[in-house]
């Protein structure tokens, strides 16, 4: 009874984390380019209703992933948050008023048919809840190793694909690293109460993780489309914090003959988060719009050229019937 109850607080979090998305994504995209990775960035978004309004649901689906993580082990919640991109593209879609396309169902069923194939062939379980002095020092230096150069190769970058990719995995890696140090204070919570939780460095540490992991998804966001930066947050939280879960907590998944059906839910979760992404019809249409505004600049020049090209002739003629006139004379 506990994991069901913890794999459902999970896909409340993932609705919550997605309703957030989809805020903070309109607020993002009124971002000015010159503020992107600044302070300037941070008090924009601020002032901005849409993102505080987002803030505050991504702060009740912590709250929500904190309780699934008590619930449950690392390895069971994290993989079910990768329902939170289907339902950051049916929710961006209603708010949007514009119909999701029939490959964006389709893909919506893969990730959700892959998701549960592969956790009940996976079947995680296990782990325990002291963690060595010398595994947590490990984790987070490796762990704000490959985020500052995820980072570093991300701001020489102009904006587009390749910069939103790479903050996205920086971001993804931090939130993984929030959800390992949750799951370290919500059992301190769970054994020893609010003194022993608000006396733990892992509560400060999450909430720090995770406001360093905001930060860098509200670059990502402002960099580039949701095509390049959601499948790399979306799968990297995901599989960084199964890792985690394993090395850290000690949690196990089934091997052996499992690992085929688990390969299959992974391989349809993967194809569904990377096609998911390109059936975001508010992207598309912007770059409809776009191309049609270049193609009728394009139309307005050419126009414009054959107006000069026939006014020049009518100009000539003038000339030559001057000339006529002043031989004449």
């Amino acid at each position: 009874m506990p994991v069901v109850l913890s794999a459902l607080i999970a896909l409340l979090a993932a609705l919550a984390n997605a309703t957030g998305t989809v805020l903070q994504r309109i607020a993002a995209r009124k971002v000015p380019p010159g503020d992107a990775f600044s302070v300037r960035l941070a008090r924009h978004l601020l002032r901005s209703p849409a993102w505080l309004g987002g803030i505050a649901v991504i702060v009740g689906a912590a709250a929500c992933q904190a309780l699934a993580l008590t619930l449950g082990s690392l390895s069971l919640v994290q993989p079910i948050l990768v329902t939170e991109l289907p339902f950051t593209l049916l929710i961006a879609s209603a708010v949007a008023r514009r119909p999701l396309p029939l490959a964006g169902w389709v893909a919506s069923f893969m990730v959700a048919a892959g998701l549960g194939l592969g956790l009940a062939a996976a079947a995680p379980s296990g782990g325990g809840t002291e963690v060595p002095a010398g595994t947590w020092v490990l984790t987070l230096l490796v762990a704000g190793g490959v985020m500052t150069a995820c980072v570093l190769a991300a701001l020489p970058r102009p904006r587009g694909k390749a910069r939103a990719a790479l903050f996205s995995s920086a971001s993804a890696i931090g939130y993984a690293l929030t959800a390992t140090l949750m799951k370290a204070a919500t059992d301190t919570f769970d054994r020893h109460g609010p003194g022993a939780f608000f006396a733990s460095w892992q509560t400060y540490a999450f909430v720090a993780a995770g406001a360093c992991a905001l930060f860098l998804l509200a670059n990502a966001m402002e960099s580039g489309p949701l095509v390049a930066s959601q499948p790399a947050l979306t799968l990297g939280e995901a599989l960084v914090s199964l890792l985690l879960g394993i090395v850290v907590y000690g949690e196990r998944v089934r091997t052996g003959w499992w690992l085929i059906p688990e390969a299959i839910g992974a391989v349809m979760v993967t194809w569904g988060v990377v096609v998911l992404p390109g059936a975001d019809t508010e992207e598309a249409e912007e770059g409809e719009g776009a191309e049609g505004a270049e193609g009728a600049e394009g139309a307005e020049g050419g126009e414009g050229l054959e107006k000069g090209e026939g006014a020049e002739p009518k100009a000539a003629e003038g000339r030559a019937a001057e000339g006529e006139g002043t031989s004449a004379v």
